[in-house]
């Protein structure tokens, strides 16, 4: 009797694994026939896939190197020394402190397209966003910055858009004065 009962059991698990395995398949057929990310987006390809996980990889240092962590460290002194330096110079800058990302606000959809050009003719590439993608008086010139730019990239830039935002007119609070300028006052 205990062990028709201990077969019946069994018999009954199997049953249920095998049921479940099946709703299973249905939910998965099911997901992948209704679910929009599944139908209206494409899939990365497995290089792609590959690249960022020996990007995460080297981040957290299980490639046996320090690299991540130097390259994280450098990005976050770029960025940090770029954002600064655009408030100084007036600009408002959008966004966190050690963010790559900044956007700097242009607000007149009339100043995008000559800030735009004006930099790229000064072989300096800004990307802008405007209305659809943000609300009609709130575009932006998005800057990115590299762990790769070195400081003489950055001043360069800097400089460029500098002359730049002092031509389309988008330097919307007061410059700080340079460092020398301030010391020579303490002076007098």
């Amino acid at each position: 009797m205990m062990f028709a009962t201990l077969r019946e059991s069994g018999l009954q698990w199997a049953l249920a694994e095998c049921s479940i395995a099946n709703l299973l398949r249905e939910i998965i057929q099911y997901l992948k026939y209704t679910c929009p990310a599944h139908l209206y987006a494409t899939s990365m390809s497995p290089p792609a896939v590959q690249q960022v996980i020996s990007a995460i990889k080297v981040i957290l240092g299980e490639d046996g190197s320090n690299r991540g962590a130097q390259k994280l460290a450098r990005i976050r002194e770029n960025s940090n020394f770029f954002r600064s330096e655009l408030h100084k110079m007036g600009f408002e800058v959008l966004g966190d402190n050690d963010s790559p990302v900044m956007p700097i606000m242009l607000y007149n959809p009339a100043k995008i397209p000559a800030f735009s050009r004006e930099c790229l003719r000064q072989n300096v590439a800004v990307v802008t966003v405007a209305f659809p993608a943000t609300p009609l008086l709130l575009a932006r010139a998005r800057i990115c910055i590299s762990a790769s730019h070195t400081r003489e990239d950055l001043i360069k830039g800097l400089e460029v858009i500098s002359k730049v935002g002092d031509l389309v007119g988008i330097k919307y609070f007061p410059a700080e004065p340079p460092k020398h300028e301030q010391d020579r006052k303490k002076l007098e």
